[in-house]
């Protein structure tokens, strides 16, 4: 079949969503990484319709709001009281009619709350519609349970579509069909128009419906059809949190399954969720209990999980990120991540560097094959290349009230339990000695030592805990065992280990 573009999409997203029972408008609500709506506009933005207009009602300030954001090109029109299908697909018309636009070809309408409906399907749609010559045409779906939906009525000897039935309008007969309405049609533009004037409201709701524009053009001649959607979960509507989960599920699935034969390993699908802006290349291994959400980009052969959790985050080619937590963060090629990290955004680590276990990053650049192995916090701050930060360093960037930075050259060791107090610097090559509080700036190649001398005073325990289970050890202490000085000096040492 040949293409054909749309003259327009309408979607509908005027509704409140009562059953949602939350203060977010039912069609902002998200599923991997997009709001309901968003799907929707993605998949009808795919057939480069000549216009894209969004009907909203409910909480439109706030819908309106969210589509200038995921996608800045599309109209809203309002319809101010909800009087059904019919009349909200009026007031997208006359949206356009009023800006100008004289509508010539086809129509399509579609939901907002139908995240599953795919761009191919609605595009499968139009061309059917166009190719067929119908006045509209419906896209329907066999379903196993047809409960709650509208029901499509076919001749029986042609199989033509007589009409669309509600499900509280059907009768008994009616309501045993399995093949329901999706709320998705290709129309004719300008019959549409005409159509939606003749319109009634005499139904248990008392509303415009928007399929009994079918049963008008079919009365008047016009060629009524269906195309069947190829998976009926396409179709699905959210009205509820369940159903909200089980299209996450459903949609977490799709995204996984195109991972998967683009070349990613994905251990267990069950417990790793994707949003559908996350992407990668081939032999990336993910493995279970990871989220992957945002902009995240995962590059050929890296490793990912178990149980890490990356949003808006790159992970370099080769690289290994374990039990991690990572927001906006950029993770070399071969660099070696967790467990139990947490990276903030602003975070880069070079290639080949290494942040190890319970270590947080923010804001910070770490060089090629530099290392925060142990126990770290690491803020507003540059390391250099190779580098080793030791254990529990902490880099003291704030004052309590402006953030500044610290610097740590190249080839530098800095000893464990430091405390960096910012600004500082460190030049290359430099030391610190461990427990070290660093204040001043350290030239390179020098040993810092930031600390006090130790004193050993004899014989405190026998005084001041006499009888405690420490004298008792003390007294039995084999003799020429450390610690019979009583002011001796520690050497320095650097403790950089």
């Amino acid at each position: 079949m040949s293409v054909n573009r749309p003259a327009a999409v309408v979607v509908l997203a005027a509704g409140e969503g009562t059953r949602m029972k939350s203060a977010t408008p039912k069609v902002l609500h998200e599923i991997c990484g997009r709001s309901l709506l968003g799907h929707v506009v993605a998949a009808s933005r795919s057939l480069s319709p000549e216009h894209l207009v969004v009907v909203v009602g409910h909480a439109r300030e706030q819908v309106a709001a969210h589509l200038a954001e995921v996608d800045a090109q599309v109209r809203t029109a309002v319809q101010y009281e909800q009087n059904g299908t019919g009349h909200a697909v009026r007031m997208a018309l006359e949206e356009l009619s009023g800006s100008g636009v004289a509508l010539d070809g086809t129509v399509v309408v579609t939901c907002g709350d139908t995240p599953l409906l795919t761009g191919e399907t609605l595009q499968a749609l139009a061309d059917t519609h166009a190719s067929d010559g119908n006045a509209v045409t419906v896209l329907s779906a066999e379903v196993p349970d047809s409960t709650g939906y509208g029901r499509i009525v076919r001749d029986p000897e042609s199989g033509a579509v007589t009409a669309i039935v509600e499900h509280k309008d059907a009768t008994p007969a009616q309501r045993a069909l399995t093949e329901i309405n999706s709320g998705v049609f290709a129309f004719d533009a300008q019959l549409l128009s005409d159509a939606l004037g003749k319109v009634r409201t005499d139904n248990s709701q008392g509303e415009e419906y928007l399929t009994d524009v079918l049963g008008i053009l079919r009365s008047a001649g016009h060629r009524v059809g269906a195309a069947v959607a190829g998976d009926h979960r396409e179709i699905l509507g959210i009205n509820n949190r369940v159903q909200l989960a089980e299209a996450r599920a459903l949609l977490n699935g799709r995204l996984l399954e195109r991972a998967m034969l683009a070349g990613v390993t994905v251990v267990d699908p069950s417990s790793t969720w994707l949003d559908v802006s996350v992407s990668y290349e081939q032999d990336v291994l993910v493995l279970p209990g990871t989220q992957l959400t945002g902009a995240t980009h995962l590059a050929a052969g890296c490793e990912v999980g178990p149980n890490s959790q990356l949003a808006d985050t790159a992970v370099g080619s080769g690289a290994s990120v374990n039990n991690t937590v990572a927001s906006g963060a950029e993770i070399g090629a071969g660099a070696k991540v967790g467990p139990f990290t947490y990276l903030r955004p602003g975070t880069k680590l070079g290639v080949t560097s290494k942040v190890g276990g319970f270590v947080e990053i923010k804001n910070a650049e770490i060089g090629e094959g530099s290392k925060v192995p142990h126990l770290s916090y690491v803020g507003d701050a540059s390391v250099g290349e190779h580098s080793n930060i030791g254990a529990a360093t902490v880099f003291v960037n704030y004052d309590g009230e402006n953030k500044h930075r610290t610097s740590i050259g190249s080839h530098c060791k800095t000893g464990a339990d430091n405390m960096f107090v910012a600004p500082v610097t460190v030049g290359d090559g430099a030391y610190t000695a461990a427990g070290s509080v660093i204040t001043k700036d350290v030239p390179a190649g020098s040993l810092a030592v930031a600390r006090g001398q130790q004193r050993n005073i004899a014989g405190w325990v026998a005084r001041k805990r006499p009888g405690s289970a420490s004298a008792r050890a003390a007294e039995s202490a084999p003799e020429g065992a450390p610690g019979g000085a009583s002011e001796g000096a520690s050497g320095s040492g650097d403790g950089a280990g």
